[in-house]
């Protein structure tokens, strides 16, 4: 984990030609995605390439993961669990996924551009004609210190996409390894259903709790509606 020092980070919506800027307190994120190895050693999945980051996990799995590794290490879990519905208790100290914002401000590390680092050297792509994820930490850091969060798998967020639209769809972010220089952009945002699975979505996860509810985003349904 790397503690990120909080600030402001301006999240724009392209289809929407909208843009804010969000207050982010301070967290700590995962340097990497989470591996298979690490995914095993909590959930009963086997591991077949230990360094590869965890892929094909539904967002249910991640804030499921993100308990368990909570308990693991004797701390507070962060959701609970109403059959599929999902809640945040923003008090706890256990593992969790990050907001968008959150992501997006540990993913710019300063950077303005829709890249950190020329984007062969921060990421794996499209352009480099590889067919699975691959070891994490192969392409160069950001400022942060975290590696490969510009592509080889997207990472689930905690947000809702677009409920307007799309329901129950929760946010991933960051382009994965069979992407185009577009999609793989800070600022790129995607998401699928809460049970989806694909080969190139993963999770990294983060920490950091809120003496109240409204200093967090993206809280609940009604606060993203």
């Amino acid at each position: 984990m790397r503690r990120i020092p909080g600030g402001q980070v301006t999240l724009h919506d392209a289809r929407l030609k909208v843009q804010r800027t969000v207050d982010v307190q301070d967290f700590e994120i995962g340097v990497f995605p989470i591996t298979e190895e690490q995914l095993a050693e909590v959930l009963p999945i086997p591991s077949h390439h230990p360094r590869r980051p965890a892929a094909d996990v539904s967002w249910l799995r991640a804030v499921h993961f993100c308990n368990a590794a909570s308990e693991w290490e004797g701390l507070d879990p962060v959701y609970h669990f109403d059959g599929e519905e999902v809640s945040w208790d923003v008090t706890a100290d256990g593992y969790r996924l990050p907001t968008g914002a959150e992501w997006e401000f540990a993913c710019r590390a300063g950077s303005t551009g829709p890249h950190y680092a020329p984007l062969p050297d921060a990421a794996w792509t499209g352009a480099d004609g590889v067919r699975t994820p691959q070891d994490v930490g192969g392409k160069l850091p950001n400022l942060h210190g975290l590696f490969d969060t510009l592509g080889n798998v997207w990472e689930w967020c905690w947000d809702l996409l677009d409920p307007a639209r799309y329901d129950d769809y929760r946010v991933f972010r960051g382009g994965g390894f069979a992407d185009d220089a577009w999609s793989v952009r800070a600022s790129v945002r995607r998401g699928g259903a809460p049970r989806m699975h694909h080969e190139d979505v993963g999770v990294r996860v983060a920490r950091g709790f809120f003496d109240t509810p409204g200093e967090a985003l993206g809280l609940s349904a009604q606060a993203d509606r």
